[in-house]
């Protein structure tokens, strides 16, 4: 008898460590910091998956018949365009550290969250890049004889990062990325400018990716069209880890850390213009670290976010509007917020 009750005991006790595990999670995952860290990881994870298959299916395809240049540039657009449905309401869905450290920069968002967006965003983009070497495990042998290159017929570390042709020299290279990425920030805050050039509500997501498409298709051919640093230093890492080698960074003149700090210039410059000359009317002031919540809700997001009373602001605004205090800010009226890719 005192066995049984003791293992009842037992029984009830892990019962509720059990359930008590589990409410913490909940409480952890249910923390607005932690779920944007997640929305970004989730976010760019599928927009990987997706164009990352796309490139391995013209690279280790059968005379280049399962895939091409078109189609890794539609997988791409389409994973933005999911990623972005992924993650638009909870982080903005920026899925790009160009695009977060833009905002950040033009004070459009708290610089306290860079690091976690950007870690968020790297972790996603090295799981997304593990996950397509799993699947292709067999492809890469057979396409390579076992022998993993990042040069000549046989390459396949451009199935996972951008690498220069041979008639491209380093800064010629940078000089494009800087150019493709600024495009693309400038084109995102038009598509978002929630005042002076609306998008139909609700095709922000589909349009962003038609963006990125068309950005590949136009100016892709020089560079690859890296033009996201979250794109193509994580999974160049997975490659160096994976058997590939140094050779990783040191091929194309060392241009590994060109896709990191182009798109980061070109992307502010883009951002800059469009402030300056299509929406004067934007107070940009940078936020410090020593302030970190002085705009911390002014991402640019296609989708409004959830929660129990969302902030309504302006994308063209640093001043928030609640509904706590609306009746004290009267020249702004409040917008919903839209998305960033």
């Amino acid at each position: 008898m005192a066995r049984a009750d003791r293992q009842k005991w037992s029984t009830s006790c892990s019962r509720m460590v059990s359930w008590s595990g589990i409410r913490r999670i909940h409480a952890m995952l249910r923390q607005k910091m932690v779920r944007e860290f997640l929305a970004e990881f989730m976010g760019t994870y599928i927009m990987m998956v997706f164009g990352l298959g796309a490139t391995a299916h013209m690279v280790l395809g059968s005379k280049k018949l399962l895939g091409s240049f078109l189609s890794v540039n539609l997988s791409f657009g389409f994973g933005v365009t999911i990623g972005v449905h992924v993650a638009g309401k909870i982080s903005g869905a920026h899925i790009n550290a160009a695009v977060t450290f833009t905002n950040c920069a033009l004070g459009r968002m708290s610089w306290r969250k860079f690091p976690v967006y950007v870690l968020g965003q790297f972790l996603g983009s090295f799981t997304a890049a593990a996950t397509i070497y799993c699947l292709f495990y067999k492809a890469i042998l057979h396409f390579t004889g076992g022998q993993l290159t990042v040069t000549g017929p046989t390459a396949t570390a451009g199935i996972f990062a951008t690498y220069l042709p041979d008639y491209m020299t380093l800064w010629w290279g940078f000089l494009n990325e800087v150019f493709a990425t600024g495009v693309l920030q400038l084109c995102l805050f038009a598509i978002t400018d929630q005042e002076n050039n609306p998008a139909l509500h609700g095709t922000e997501a589909l349009v962003i990716g038609v963006l990125v498409v068309t950005i590949g298709m136009s100016l892709g051919m020089n560079t690859g069209y890296a033009i996201n640093p979250s794109r193509d230093l994580p999974p160049r890492v997975f490659t160096f880890i994976a058997g590939w080698g140094i050779q990783v960074f040191r091929a194309g003149e060392n241009w590994w850390w060109v896709p990191v700090v182009a798109p980061l210039l070109g992307a502010y410059i883009g951002g800059v213009i469009y402030l300056v000359f299509i929406s004067p009317s934007v107070p940009v002031k940078p936020q410090g670290l020593e302030d970190p919540t002085a705009c911390e809700d002014h991402r640019i997001t296609a989708l409004s976010k959830t929660g129990p009373q969302p902030s309504l602001s302006s994308s063209l605004t640093l001043v928030s509007v609640t509904p706590t205090n609306r009746s004290s800010v009267q020249p702004v009226p409040p917008l919903t917020e839209s998305m960033h890719f």
